[in-house]
């Protein structure tokens, strides 16, 4: 991914934010992939990093339309998606008795709106501003903005962004290798 792109998605992001009136701490952490996959314009996140604390973890992200979240789990970290703007998809996935991904069989249970639901694998659910899916450890999932942009809210126990994510496709990856076309204007976690 180009530095380029990385400035431009965070002054993107910081526009909606501020237009928004979502306020960012002082120096944020920022966190912008593309999943490794080489089209930021339909897999991207970009992400600020608010608590980073050994009881949990609270991140804001953005997202344009249709740019999505490859399928994951996470092994460990339960955690809260909160549509804080916009309208979110988030299609659910069961896995089976050894946590293995099954694309559209099983069952999911979930929290929605802090009351247990549950869902046949494959399901699409849309959370409109202020709405929360809650999801345990071990459930696939993936999410992009319906609406022509995305501001989202997680929150969740403790965050380990380089072991605890599990991919569906091998190719994805969590982090970007950068290819360093103009300065940065803004600093990432990984550049620490």
């Amino acid at each position: 991914m180009k530095r380029s792109e990385i400035n431009r998605a965070i002054a993107d992001a910081m526009l909606t934010f501020e237009r928004h009136h979502w306020y960012l701490p002082p120096e944020p952490r920022w966190d912008v992939t593309g999943f490794g996959l080489g089209d930021f314009n339909k897999y991207g996140l970009t992400l600020v990093n608010l608590a980073e604390l050994p009881e949990y973890c609270e991140k804001v992200m953005y997202a344009r339309r249709n740019q999505i979240a490859p399928i994951h789990k996470h092994k460990a970290k339960q955690e809260d998606i909160i549509c804080r703007v916009g309208v979110l998809a988030v299609r659910l996935f069961a896995h089976d008795e050894k946590g293995n991904f099954m694309e559209s069989d099983g069952m999911v249970e979930v929290l929605q709106n802090g009351k247990p639901a549950e869902y046949v694998g494959g399901a699409i659910l849309y959370l409109k501003s202020g709405e929360r899916i809650t999801l345990l450890p071990g459930t696939y999932h993936q999410f992009w903005p319906v609406s022509d942009y995305c501001i989202i809210g997680e929150v969740s126990s403790f965050n380990d962004d380089l072991a605890d994510n599990v991919f569906v496709d091998e190719k994805v990856s969590r982090f970007e290798v950068i290819e360093e076309d103009e300065p940065a204007l803004y600093k990432l976690v990984l550049d620490e």
